[in-house]
């Protein structure tokens, strides 16, 4: 897979970290990519398995991966080539695919959904900022809590759009999604270092989503205002 075939397939799955990861600086910028990339293939497990059994067995195949099986798969030879150069830790990866294995079945509670959103999409974010040399706990913490924010206010912009599908990602049982917003908010607003700046795009974007649903108006699609937001922080510095 070539680099534009791989920022082509990002770019596709995932705009949101793809719209970031363009202004990541140029050394880095393939091997986030691919973690993005990666990361969108353990999401897709439960989007296209028919039953929950399956979702587990496609997450294993990853963690198979991981762990030193050779795959004909484009994304499997560019991580297993990733992790022979020591670009990620085998252990920070299984950890992402051991945190999606909620989605095989409802989220029963609060509580296990924050530890689903933090172990993804957090973790998610605090390893990207381990690639653009983050590392400091305290920051990386801080990208942890930025990522946390951001599935929470995707999750609720999208929720009507997943609903329509067969999906729910919110817990069950109930939930107070003004509050579960306040926590995002809150979330996203925690500073960041400006070398995180490739990542604290995410807050830029979820303030939008937060913004549309406290008007009663979630979306699932991105247009032209949210790019321009994205553009504008960067140059300015708004991203927390």
């Amino acid at each position: 897979m070539t680099d534009d075939e791989l920022a082509a397939l990002v770019r596709r799955a995932d705009p949101d970290r793809f719209l970031g990861a363009i202004f990541a600086p140029a050394p880095h910028r393939r091997d986030l990519l691919l973690l993005y990339a990666f990361n969108h293939e353990l999401a897709r497990a439960r989007e296209v398995a028919s039953t929950a059994p399956l979702a587990l067995i496609r997450l294993h195949w990853w963690r198979e991966v991981v762990e030193g099986a050779g795959r004909a798969h484009p994304i499997a030879r560019l991580l297993r080539d990733a992790l022979n150069r020591h670009v990620f830790a085998p252990a920070d990866l299984i950890a992402l695919i051991d945190a999606r294995e909620a989605e095989a079945e409802p989220i029963p509670d609060l509580s296990a959904f924050m530890r689903y959103v933090r172990g993804t999409s957090g973790r998610l974010a605090a390893l990207a900022g381990g690639l653009l040399g983050i590392t400091n706990d305290t920051e990386a913490l801080a990208l942890e809590s930025v990522g946390t924010g951001y599935a929470i206010a995707r999750i609720l912009a999208t929720a009507e759009a997943l609903s329509r599908h067969g999906r729910d990602l919110l817990p069950q049982g109930g939930i107070d999604s003004t509050a579960l917003a306040r926590t995002a908010a809150g979330l996203v607003s925690i500073r960041l270092p400006r070398a995180a700046a490739p990542i604290g795009t995410l807050a830029i974007l979820a303030r939008r989503d937060l913004s549309r649903l406290a008007r009663g108006r979630p979306s699932n699609d991105r247009g032209i205002g949210d790019r321009l937001a994205v553009l504008s922080g960067l140059f300015i510095g708004a991203w927390p």
